[in-house]
């Protein structure tokens, strides 16, 4: 979480200076001069940030791809792979997710990081009223 207020008040002048719309691009080229509150948020080495790029890209693929699982009189669309917290502290990576539903443990902790996203969700959007059934239902 960014709680600077120099790259707040940043972020807040290139909105206004685009009609009130925060655009990443805008963002990338005020932070371009080395004296932006902004520059050291980004990698500027191209080589390095092509590498990260592709990892981001990889990330992308991972998370989409999804398998279809028997639900009987129709196939289930299901994500693929999952990642789960406890695998992010040791470097991160990502599990076949008929692996993690047919292993005890591994669904506990799934079942642990929904709920934690449950809880997070409830958190971001709590000050819309009209979600308030929804929250109780979670």
């Amino acid at each position: 979480m960014i709680t600077d207020k120099k790259v707040i008040d940043e972020l807040n002048r290139i909105a206004k200076e685009n009609g009130g719309l925060l655009f990443p691009e805008k963002v990338v080229e005020a932070a371009a001069a080395e004296t932006s509150p902004l520059h050291s948020y980004f990698d500027w080495e191209d080589s390095e940030a092509a590498a990260k790029w592709r990892l981001h890209q990889a990330r992308c693929l991972i998370k989409v791809t999804v398998r279809y699982i028997d639900g009987g009189e129709r196939a289930i669309p299901m994500r693929a792979f999952v990642s789960l917290t406890t695998d992010r502290y040791d470097g991160g990576g990502y599990r076949p997710m008929t692996t993690v539903l047919a292993t005890r443990s591994l669904r506990e902790q799934l079942l642990a990081d929904a709920l934690a996203e449950m809880e997070s969700f409830r958190k971001k959007y709590e000050s819309l009223v009209e979600l308030a059934e929804v929250f109780d239902a979670m």
